[in-house]
């Protein structure tokens, strides 16, 4: 494979020097045509395209994972409310009397109180 050069330098000798000017020109050898522009633009339009769907897909997918904690949410609350009307009926006082454990109990014998 023959080594070929696909850009070369000109220098602008010829033309007034100036301060904070290059000197050097590079130019490239290699020239692209008016369908290879057309595709290359093409591309890069369809490349934004794609990063542009990645990113509304990425809030989409948050968007899912919020309703889906909003829902767990709503499933506990009516969770919890069940258990405290559970509970409300488990420590109510008619099955506090009918429990083993009060029957047990004794009523006091003498009762005093201490006035201040």
């Amino acid at each position: 494979m023959p080594n070929r050069r696909t850009s070369y330098y000109s220098s602008r000798r010829h033309t007034q020097m100036n301060r904070n000017y290059n000197s050097v020109s590079y130019v490239s050898s290699v020239k692209l045509g008016p369908i290879t522009h057309t595709v290359l633009v093409a591309l890069m339009i369809t490349v934004l395209g794609l990063i542009y769907l990645t990113q509304a897909t990425k809030a989409t997918s948050y968007d899912y994972a919020a309703s889906a904690v909003d829902g767990k949410i709503a499933e506990m609350t009516t969770q919890k409310g069940d258990l405290e009307v559970e509970n409300a009926r488990l420590t109510a006082l008619q099955t506090i009397k009918q429990s083993t454990v009060a029957a047990a109990m004794t009523s006091p014998s003498d009762t005093t109180y201490v006035n201040q």
